[in-house]
């Protein structure tokens, strides 16, 4: 009797199901997408209200066959893949590719447990053809921009460039933010801090108000005012003039978003996004747990609600009370979405079990997805808890002069949801005070400050600006920053995001030519209408074709009236005065470099220089730009007379004698010195010598002592020593044998021959 077919995207996600649904049932994962856009064209008829020509890709085509022979078999066949718009594209895929059977049946969870499987069987649906069109329409606008601004930038920049719809957005909020950085102007201030004691109990305040008037930040700007002030009060009693205290609460936290769990692994754990989603999606597919078999851990990771299920919030309460007691368990909390955009799934990421807490699985679990499920159940159950208490007291200490401090500090008197997740650092505890008394002053310090400019973006920081701006959704926060990245338009230093010259480069051409790709607003409608299609509120070819026209005709424009001088924006640096060639600051591929003379009319070819880590294409200098082409020079001769000769090659800087070279990676060789090089070959003959084991008079054949032990060699091919063999007994006519005997290299790349 044929089995029930039920196909999802992934082999641990099928794994899974298959000990839900044993008997009758067979499940399969597709891999992902079965069909997509060709790789090799545009793969869009435009003439043909956009058209996409789907193809089957060639790493995919043996799964797709495989899937299609079983489905002509099946009884029924179930779609269970994700119920988001990228999930719900796979299942139209797969029934496209089948031809349409009339056996097939869409089913969708939020979560991989027996229970949500088995209710899903029994509550099929359709394909929603809705979901479909807006990924389509996404798909297929991604492709068309990339297909054309691309192009444009390896005409007008340099090969290998790319640009996109969200990427470029994501690149502009860098780099304008780099600039705010570099623009940023430093202010001095002053503050005056005072410790100050009770029966033994010290506590610190800051210098509010001077002679009845409140200080403002930039009141006290430099060391003389504040000295002047702190003779003032240095030798001054104090006294307590006011205390206040207010009881607060502080609100537990919405459960986690893709977005806030992407934000809080980040800046809680160091992961990226990327790191984080492929942890998420391993918790979702299901771990094993023993005994207890597989199952998933955590509800779907790409989400945009704040949702809750109903038998999620009364199972957390009955756990919340019987792990901390009836008092933690005050009753259900339900949030609302900020965002307009929560449509791609129905929950919050929360745990499927809120009983299984971290410490009970952690043995199941690797310490990286142990600390991303420690972080979402805290996160969930803590959205379950009440708020908690605190008093907050402000004393303020003045002397008879009129100058007044304020000291300021809370105790939590309810802990409340801060039972599983507690603040970081805790206030000021103050002692118990009344107006009128006096206080001991231990000491009064100004202490000096800076202005700091706004930091760079981290990741965490990124996503929570796209978020809020309305840029890209759940499913597209980790693959926007991974791809800036992977196209050097970034670097990480120290966790933070910091554009790259080409990347600026890039930006500033995308602003000034193609405002529309890289405006905030602009973008956020874009992605506003996938929502509307996705709800069936509009048609996507229409929505395509309100975008393209406009598009596809400002390239064209700018193709033809943009060059690439004004595209890099190079600039001629001035003349060399040695030969009055002319140098140049320009942008390549890989960054930046300068160019001196250009080979007009047969002159001498040009010469070339990458710019120095931390010198720049908009601020280089002729002077700087002459020095970087210094090089290779001769800087003396070593004892033989033989020219020492400095340069840079593909691997880094070296000295070359005659026809050797010595690396000399770690040195500066804009500066080093010849006592220095002189000494670094020293060093590396040295180092060769100990290597020689034995020389042949006339024949290039040597004994060597390598990284993995002695070999002998005639410059050419390599042969190993057999062990029993001491090296140094070796003679010429053992050692060519022994290399006659040995394996030719293996040659890297190529083409092979054609017999």
């Amino acid at each position: 009797m044929p089995a029930n077919l039920i196909i999802v995207e992934s082999p641990t996600k099928a794994k899974t199901i298959s000990q839900f649904l044993k008997n009758g049932f067979q499940v399969e994962s597709s891999f992902g997408h079965i069909r997509d856009l060709p790789k090799s064209k545009m793969g869009v008829d435009i003439e043909h209200d956009f058209a996409p020509d789907y193809v089957v890709p060639t790493k995919a085509r043996k799964k797709a066959n495989e899937l299609k022979k079983l489905a002509l078999a099946a009884k029924e066949i179930y779609y269970a893949t994700d119920e988001d718009r990228e999930g719900e594209a796979i299942a139209w895929h797969l029934d496209e590719f089948f031809g349409h059977p009339a056996n097939t049946k869409r089913i969708a969870f939020h979560e991989i447990t027996e229970s949500a499987i088995k209710n899903a069987m029994a509550n099929p649906r359709e394909i929603n053809r809705d979901l479909v069109n807006a990924q389509q329409a996404r798909r297929i606008l991604d492709r068309l921009v990339g297909y054309e601004l691309s192009p444009f930038l390896w005409q007008k920049v340099a090969k290998g460039l790319s640009a996109g719809r969200v990427q470029s957005v994501a690149l502009r909020l860098i780099v304008e933010r780099e600039r705010e950085i570099n623009a940023f102007v430093k202010e001095e201030y002053w503050t005056i801090e005072a410790l100050f004691s009770k029966e033994g109990q010290k506590f610190s305040a800051t210098l509010f108000s001077l002679d009845g008037k409140k200080l403002e930040k930039f009141d006290i700007n430099n060391e003389a005012s504040a000295q002047e002030i702190l003779e003032k009060i240095n030798a001054s009693r104090f006294k307590v003039a006011r205390v206040e205290q207010k009881e607060g609460v502080k609100n537990p936290p919405a459960p986690f978003t893709t977005s806030t769990m992407q934000q809080r692994a980040n800046r809680m754990l160091g992961y990226s996004a990327k790191q984080t989603m492929v942890l998420a999606q391993q918790l979702y597919e299901g771990v094993s747990l023993g005994s207890q078999g597989s199952t998933g851990l955590i509800t779907y990771m790409r989400t945009d609600s704040l949702n809750l299920a109903n038998e999620f919030l009364a199972r957390a309460q009955e756990a919340i009370k019987e792990k901390f007691g009836p008092e933690y368990a005050t009753g259900p909390r339900k949030y609302l979405a900020k965002s307009k955009l929560a449509q791609e799934a129905h929950e919050a990421i929360r745990p499927t079990n809120p009983e299984l807490a971290p410490e009970e699985v952690k043995a199941y679990l690797d310490p990286r997805q142990y600390k991303l499920y420690n972080l979402i159940w805290r996160r969930a159950m803590a959205s379950q808890m009440p708020p908690a208490r605190i008093l907050n007291t402000s004393i303020d200490l003045e002397n008879n002069l009129g100058h007044l401090f304020r000291a300021s500090g809370s105790v939590i008197t309810f802990d409340g949801f801060l039972k599983v997740l507690p603040l970081a650092g805790d206030k000021e505890i103050l002692p118990e005070l009344k107006e009128a008394e006096e206080v001991k002053t231990e000491k009064i310090d100004p202490i000096q400050h800076f202005t700091e400019p706004p930091p760079r973006y981290t990741e965490a920081a990124l996503i929570k600006d796209l978020e809020e701006y309305g840029i890209g959704r759940p499913s597209t926060y980790a693959p926007t920053i991974a791809t800036i990245e992977s196209r050097n338009y970034v670097d990480k230093e120290e966790k933070k995001l910091k554009p790259t010259e080409i990347g600026m480069i890039v930006n500033d051409l995308l602003v000034e030519h193609f405002p529309n790709i890289v405006d905030y607003s602009f973008t956020a409608r874009v992605e506003d209408e996938f929502d509307k299609i996705a709800e069936g509120r509009e048609d996507w070819v229409k929505m395509l074709k309100g975008f393209y026209a406009p598009f596809h005709e400002n390239v064209v424009d700018k193709q033809a009236t943009v060059t690439k001088g004004e595209a890099v924006g190079m600039r001629e640096l001035g003349n060399d005065p040695k030969d009055n060639e002319p140098v140049f600051v320009r942008i390549g591929r890989y960054g930046p470099y300068v160019q001196k003379g250009e080979g007009k009319n047969g002159g001498d070819k040009p010469r070339f220089a990458s710019l120095k880590k931390g010198q720049s294409a908009e601020n280089v200098t002729l002077e700087q730009a002459l020095d970087l082409l210094s090089l290779p020079k001769v800087i003396g001769q070593d004892e033989a007379g033989n020219d020492l000769l400095i340069g840079i090659g593909r691997f880094g800087p070296y000295i070359k004698i005659g026809s050797g070279y010595v690396s000399i990676k770690g040195e500066d060789p804009y500066a080093i010195t010849l006592e220095r090089v002189l000494g670094l070959v020293k060093e590396h003959k040295d180092k060769e010598a100990r290597k020689n084991i034995k020389e042949f008079a006339g024949s290039t054949v040597r004994v060597l002592i390598g990284r993995y032990g002695p070999y002998i060699t005639d410059g050419e091919k390599n042969a190993k020593i057999p062990k029993e063999t001491k090296p140094e007994d070796l003679t010429l006519e053992e050692c060519q044998e022994l290399i006659a005997k040995a394996p030719e290299k293996k040659r890297r790349g190529g083409f092979k021959k054609k017999s």
